[in-house]
């Protein structure tokens, strides 16, 4: 079987795993398209994405187009003579992009569409709620994430399991499939089937994640409160706004938590058995890992014993 020739597309962490298994089953990689290096962090040094970084240790060669519209852009993409595009956690694409391989372009996203299209599906299955998710691949088509299914796997979600953690695992697993899927386009064995939308009221979407998506409401019930905090960590973070006896109130980021079956004033907190507390609208939930507004991540334990003043979270 003659493996196709591809362009690779993608940015962050998420997309190197397959990046790193297309390149380790011997898929002709003829170029990586990635964003552009950008100023970050205190001094403003600029940062090369996390695809740019692998790629160029394996030798591959690497564009970074700031127009994907570009003439510049197109021309190198023609002179690729690639078969098939590749695209992991990239940007929108236009049609005038998406359109030229003959084999056209395949996406790999981390939900089992069409449920949760959209920016962020890891951290929505989990604030949800949800048992279960996966990885899909899909043809790419005009709408984002609608284009016709080629493969999926079906991932459990474990009760205690963070956005992060679950990022790390469909990573691995995204990556496996993708290379299932670029050899079964290959050797002609996938059928597309289109996504179907008939349920698409009952369906989820997942937008990127703002500050009021990860503002805590203690007075909500302890499991809404626990899946939030799994949800948005490690990042954007989960967070409450903590007043203190004088009325002084500060951000207090909450990175992971327990549920525990006791009752309080919600919003308050105090030691059961040791273990730090927040009530909320029914039980409770344990502080575990937080972040107090302009101080280091600790254990919320550490946080409750060094505190000479009471508070509360609203």
């Amino acid at each position: 079987m003659e493996l196709p020739r591809i362009v690779f597309m993608g940015t962050p962490e998420f997309a190197v795993a397959s990046l790193e298994a297309l390149y380790a089953r011997g898929i002709p990689i003829a170029a990586v398209i990635t964003a552009p290096d950008r100023p970050a962090g205190r001094g403003l040094k600029l940062r090369q994405s996390a695809v740019k970084l692998r790629a160029e240790g394996l030798g591959l060669p690497v564009l970074q187009p700031e127009k994907l519209r570009s003439p510049d852009l197109l021309d190198a993409l023609d002179r690729t003579r690639a078969d098939l595009y590749v695209v992991v956690a990239f940007r929108m694409l236009p049609e005038v992009v998406w359109c030229r391989p003959p084999l056209g372009t395949i996406n790999l996203h981390a939900s089992l569409l069409p449920d949760y299209r959209g920016a962020a599906p890891i951290n929505w299955a989990i604030i949800n709620g949800e048992k279960r998710t996966g990885v899909t691949t899909f043809e790419l088509a005009h709408a984002i994430d609608t284009g016709d299914l080629l493969l999926q796997r079906d991932v459990p979600i474990g009760p205690d399991e963070t956005a992060g953690e679950l990022h790390d695992r469909l990573m691995s697993v995204g990556a496996d499939l993708l290379v299932r899927t670029v050899e079964g386009i290959a050797g002609g064995t996938l059928e597309p089937v289109p996504q179907d939308d008939r349920d698409i009221g009952r369906l989820h979407q997942a937008p990127k994640l703002d500050a009021s998506t990860c503002r805590i409401d203690p007075s909500a019930g302890a499991q809404h409160v626990h899946d939030l905090v799994r949800g948005c960590s490690p990042f954007p973070s989960a967070w409450a706004e903590l007043v203190d006896e004088d009325g002084r109130t500060s951000i207090f980021k909450i990175l992971r938590t327990r549920l525990v079956d006791v009752s309080g004033v919600p919003g308050t907190v105090d030691l059961r058995d040791g273990r730090p507390v927040m009530h909320c609208g029914d039980r409770s939930v344990e502080l575990l890992e937080v972040r107090p507004e302009g101080r280091h991540q600790m254990t919320g334990h550490a946080f409750v014993l060094g505190q000479r003043r009471s508070f509360r979270f609203r």
